[in-house]
């Protein structure tokens, strides 16, 4: 594939998921509160490790470049 096209597909995918966080946030609510996740709240510290929920996206994303990468 050429890299303009990957530079294009990647802008428009960066474009949607801008679209649906500012139009439809409850699309993405699971992410970061899936069992897995690490949470610590300590006084007005919060730390934040969505483990399970970049391992889902990893996940989805690697199955979806094969599904592409195939039909070139």
């Amino acid at each position: 594939m050429h890299p303009g096209k990957i530079i294009i597909l990647l802008g428009l995918a960066t474009v949607a998921l801008g679209a649906a966080l500012v139009w439809a946030p409850w699309l993405l609510s699971w992410f970061g509160r899936l069992p897995g996740d690490i949470r610590m709240d300590r006084g007005g510290l919060s730390l934040r490790f969505p483990v399970m929920s970049l391992l889902i996206v990893s996940i989805v994303l690697t199955v979806l470049v094969n599904l592409i990468a195939r039909r070139l």
